[in-house]
């Protein structure tokens, strides 16, 4: 059983399916259904048609180069039937289908990666410049998102004290009186070293 693809949108054209179209010069066009011979009878383009493979190739959305797409290529050589021949085609044709399934996931979430942040860009966009068409919001709902908006800015901020009150580490110690004196560490104790060093080489010199 051999599975033909489709002369203009390369689908598969399984057996007893499908148009068979033999030109006067004896060249033969298998398509898949009807849509696709009245298409080619109508001399379309089937780069033109973005539901073709065509297309689909030509606009970077199908993968090109794989090594997988080697062994749909049609080889017209005869082989002598072998039972353990037939059992390894077949197993290699079913391992085959799965990683070329795994290698498109892979290719089209590749394609896709940003796309949900150009739209919601897109939609902010279009609420900017159409923000009048938009139904006008209740005062319960704009009081409650502008309190969520108050509450996230408040949590912002404690975060922001937190990092300063880490960064500024300060250092308590008693005197003698009984007085407090608090003395600020440095974040980089080994920031003036440089200058020891440059020091210690003027003394020695």
């Amino acid at each position: 059983m051999r599975i033909e693809t489709c002369y203009f949108c390369s689908r598969p054209a399984y057996p007893s399916k499908g148009i068979t179209f033999v030109r006067n010069d004896a060249k033969v066009f298998r398509f898949c259904r009807s849509k696709c011979h009245k298409n080619f009878k109508m001399k379309r383009n089937p780069r033109k048609l973005k539901w073709t493979k065509a297309f689909r190739k030509a606009a970077g959305k199908e993968m090109l180069v794989d090594s997988t797409l080697q062994f749909a290529a049609r080889r017209n050589v005869p082989v002598r039937y072998n039972r353990d021949l037939m059992t390894k085609t077949l197993s290699a044709m079913k391992r085959i289908s799965e990683i070329r399934a795994r290698r498109e996931r892979v290719f089209y979430k590749r394609r896709m990666a940003g796309n949900k942040q150009r739209e919601i860009e897109a939609a902010r966009e279009l609420v900017k410049t159409h923000g009048h068409l938009l139904p006008k919001m209740r005062g319960s709902e704009r009081r409650r998102l502008e309190m969520e908006a108050e509450g996230e800015m408040m949590s912002e901020d404690m975060v922001d004290v937190n990092k300063n009150v880490l960064k500024q580490k300060q250092k308590v110690r008693w005197t003698v009186d009984g007085e407090q004196e608090v003395e600020e560490e440095d974040d980089n104790p080994w920031e003036d070293m440089g200058d020891e060093d440059d020091a210690m080489e003027g003394i020695e010199a």
